[in-house]
């Protein structure tokens, strides 16, 4: 089996494990098998794939898109390591507030599974990052919302001091202010 599926702590999140192939020439994996995947709970259909380069402590997040363009995330470090926040707002989930990190890096090549519902971020921890991500739905500016990633309720260890953090991101809601996820 090119993967191993990891359950999470909180419903629905899963951690994949590619099986990677090395050899003289380098290394082969697998990123995606839509059967597999499917198999494991993964079920939807991924509409856009997202690239970014980030240098050390960048954070983006803490996002999410609400419905009726909500999404789902597949996401993995492609070069260099990240801190990989999720927090649960789906209403009426008996995890909601609570919040998971794992470290994705271009070594581990572990790939997150993020379900609807979720907040999401990350903090670059090495010199750059590039990170890839596919999402269940297109980027809908209507539907975009957010919690401040230094939000005191959340109270996220982002392992990072002073992180870089756009305009956008430092003006996003605290938590209390947050309407859970439905």
């Amino acid at each position: 089996m090119p993967f191993e599926f990891e359950r999470g702590e909180i419903d629905n999140v899963l951690l994949i494990k590619p099986k990677v192939f090395f050899d003289e020439r380098g290394f082969f994996l697998e990123t995606y098998k839509k059967s597999l995947f499917a198999e494991a709970g993964v079920k939807e259909d991924f509409n856009q794939d997202n690239f970014s380069f980030s240098k050390k402590g960048v954070l983006r997040g803490l996002h999410l898109q609400r419905k009726p363009k909500s999404q789902s995330k597949l996401v993995r470090c492609v070069k260099g390591e990240i801190l990989d926040v999720i927090a649960d707002v789906r209403a009426n989930s008996n995890t909601y507030g609570e919040w998971l990190s794992f470290k994705l890096n271009d070594v581990n090549q572990h790939i997150l599974y993020v379900p609807e519902g979720f907040l999401h971020g990350f903090v670059v921890l090495s010199d750059s990052a590039i990170v890839h991500y596919k999402a269940s739905n297109e980027y809908c500016v209507n539907c975009e919302d957010g919690v401040v990633w230094s939000d005191k309720t959340l109270n996220i260890d982002w392992q990072t001091k002073d992180p870089i953090v756009s305009k956008k991101d430092k003006l996003l809601k605290n938590f209390i202010d947050f309407e859970a996820y439905r």
